[in-house]
């Protein structure tokens, strides 16, 4: 039986991303934080290995509290994957946050309360998270984002599975953050430690509570704006995969490592 190809790149996004690989080989791998959300597709995008993980599982069935992120990361680390793409849904907290927009973002603020955060359990390892999104992945989204899109922006990671009320909506808004997500975080540190580059694309598909005070989030709405515009982001990231580096990372996610005595969370 002919080995699976290494992928160097991965997706982690909705289910409806899995027509997004072509001829996929469906992977169960162990890790030892449990197991990800969903065995790891594996397959081919215009040529390029690829693997895909769909975030809250098959059908749904993690809520952005229960989503074992931990072993999403390693699981793909394992396979060796060296970049993620992550796209997601994201409530909008600007005035030019409208539906449909798409936001690249350059930072990110945690504001969850319940989730492990981190490998290391041992030793002196700091990641640097100042800047929490790869340079090499965000120019390649915005390569291929389209006009209207977003450079830049503070998307703000809330607990959840609840949305949030007005009030925080609007100390959000005021703080001069962007967009507001549930699953954001703790993807991209995890990622930072596992020497793995790391960025998002966020697609608005509500306006937040607080932005507007005829309205509030809706779980339907949300699902019918991001089901309306899967294709649009397939073909963008089908794109996007073509323009990321191949290769070693030159762009600096990983070279903090290099100063790390004793890296044991990091797959062999």
């Amino acid at each position: 039986m002919p080995e699976t190809p290494v992928p160097d790149v991965a997706v982690i996004g909705g289910s409806g991303f899995y027509e997004f690989l072509e001829d996929p080989t469906t992977l169960e791998v162990e890790t030892p934080y449990g197991a990800p959300s969903a065995p790891v597709a594996v397959g081919t995008v215009g040529g390029r290995t690829v693997a895909f993980l769909p975030r809250h599982g098959k059908g749904h069935q993690h809520p952005p509290t229960q989503i074992p992120y931990r072993a999403n990361l390693w699981a793909l680390r394992s396979l060796g994957v060296t970049r993620v793409l992550a796209p997601c849904a994201v409530g909008g907290l600007q005035p030019e946050t409208q539906l449909g927009t798409l936001v690249v973002p350059d930072q990110l603020v945690d504001r969850t309360t319940r989730r492990v955060q981190t490998y290391v359990e041992t030793g002196a390892a700091h990641a640097p998270f100042a800047d929490p999104y790869c340079p090499d992945l965000r120019g390649a989204f915005l390569a291929h984002a389209g006009e209207g899109a977003i450079d830049g922006g503070a998307m703000v990671v809330i607990e959840g599975p609840r949305f949030s009320t007005r009030a925080e909506s609007v100390s959000y808004a005021q703080a001069g953050w962007t967009v507001v997500n549930m699953t954001g975080h703790p993807e991209a540190v995890l990622a930072r430690e596992l020497g793995v580059c790391y960025a998002t694309v966020a697609l608005v598909t509500d306006v937040d509570a607080g932005v507007s005070r005829e309205e509030s989030v809706d779980q339907a709405a949300v699902f019918a704006i991001f089901a309306e515009h899967v294709e649009r982001l397939k073909t963008m990231l089908g794109d996007v995969v073509a323009d990321v580096p191949t290769g070693a990372q030159t762009c600096g996610c990983a070279a903090w490592l290099d100063d790390v005595a004793s890296t044991p969370w990091i797959p062999a």
